[in-house]
């Protein structure tokens, strides 16, 4: 069986846990909204309206959270690899 190709406008995200649970991101232009859904074996657990004047908002923030990720990931490698200067 062929798997389904999902048109440009969504995207889906899969989850770690497994239990085929993800994330539906889906643009709805006519409406100027973006819709977050949770799935769960195919089913929609539930739905979340963001207007598109607020993915500017969302993203910032997600930003901002992933440059705290690297800064942090960034500075345990440099732990690593430098040499210890105690001693």
């Amino acid at each position: 069986m062929a798997q389904q190709r999902l048109p440009h406008t969504r995207e889906v995200f899969l989850d770690p846990r497994g239990d085929d649970r993800s994330l539906r991101v889906t643009w709805h232009q006519e409406s100027q909204l973006v819709v977050l859904s949770l799935w769960r074996d195919n089913v929609c657990a539930g739905t979340f309206r963001l207007a598109a004047d607020e993915v500017p908002d969302l993203i910032s923030f997600l930003r901002k959270g992933l440059d705290v990720a690297y800064d942090a990931a960034r500075e345990r490698v440099e732990r690593v690899e430098r040499p210890s200067e105690a001693g």
